[in-house]
């Protein structure tokens, strides 16, 4: 299983676009998996699967709350639902069918939710979810993964194909750089550091990697080693993973396309204040919704770019000089 090259465009591809090819290789090795959808399959990439195998593919209509209790039913009769809507209609619209129909019972749906995060652009703060991921997290028995680009993509879906129980996939609209090849290895529960440092750490997870891959290059010019982790699986979180990278370079940066309550920079600020005290900084959404405009220029306004990063880093390493 991997990105096909037609998929990719100027060495960039949608997580969405690689989660619909995921879906139908996975279809092929498995007929129980089953996907359903909220009238949006061409939007979430679905549609790859319906056109393959019609008979497992069911459109629930506009009604998330219905697609969530149906993908429940078909959990609780041995099959593994892909559900997909956008991220702020699957984890808004049908949160208390998510929470008491398939996280408290502990059924094997997997919520896979693109549109996710202020990068959808154009259709405004009411379509741009800042907040799922907080809200998945705090949810018992609910696992949740962000994939950084199609590579990451295609192991996370099958992944959650593998694993029994709840998983909360959070998929983007906007094409990002493709960063892994088929060496790269995704294990839910664990962190991945793609490069070492020894001044500080940026941790990042979805479209922010590849910034904090740029901001690390950069860093590297003005001699400085940062080291870079990605952070696919929010929850179960890698906490020791986190402590041993912090523990070399006594400095944190966290990067999320999500609002900083709740979501990564939450998690690793949680995970350093038990057990490992650093200076921190959080870059993402600043507690505010989104609004209407291109995706790029929504993340340089709302501060996601590899020159938000490096500016962090500057922030934390005066503070860790300080002392």
């Amino acid at each position: 299983m991997g990105v096909k090259a037609g998929l990719v465009k100027n060495g960039k591809i949608a997580t969405r676009d690689a989660y619909g090819q995921a879906l139908v290789e996975l279809g092929r090795e498995n007929k129980d998996l089953v996907v359903l959808d909220a009238d949006l399959s061409k939007s979430t990439k679905t549609a790859d699967f319906a056109k393959v195998f019609p008979e497992r593919f069911f459109n629930m209509g506009i009604a998330e709350q219905n697609l969530i209790g149906f993908s429940a039913g078909l959990a609780a009769a041995g099959k593994i639902p892909f559900a997909s809507t956008f991220a702020v209609f699957a984890t808004g619209r049908a949160f208390e069918q998510i929470r008491n129909s398939v996280a408290y019972p502990r059924l094997n749906v997997k919520i896979a939710a693109t549109h996710a995060g202020i990068s959808v652009g154009e259709d405004g703060a009411s379509h741009q979810s800042v907040e799922d991921l907080s809200l998945m997290r705090g949810l018992p028995n609910m696992t949740v993964l962000v994939p950084a680009d199609a590579q990451e993509t295609y192991q996370v879906i099958k992944a959650a194909a593998a694993y029994e129980g709840p998983v909360y996939i959070r998929l983007g609209r906007l094409a990002v750089p493709v960063l892994f090849d088929d060496s790269y290895k995704f294990t839910i529960g664990k962190a991945n550091v793609l490069r070492p440092g020894r001044d500080v750490a940026i941790i990042a997870n979805g479209l922010m990697v590849g910034e904090a891959l740029k901001a690390a290059d950069i860093l590297l010019e003005q001699r400085v080693e940062a080291a870079v982790v990605n952070c696919a699986s929010l929850k179960p979180f890698d906490s020791e993973t986190i402590i041993e990278v912090v523990k070399e370079t006594g400095a944190v940066v966290t990067s999320e396309e999500h609002s900083i309550i709740g979501g990564l920079g939450s998690a690793v600020a949680e995970t350093l204040s038990e057990n490992y005290p650093v200076f921190l900084e959080r870059v993402g959404i600043k507690d505010t919704f989104g609004e209407s405009g291109r995706p790029h220029e929504l993340l340089a306004k709302y501060g996601l770019t590899a020159k938000d990063i490096i500016k962090a880093v500057a922030r934390v390493l005066i503070r860790k000089h300080s002392i």
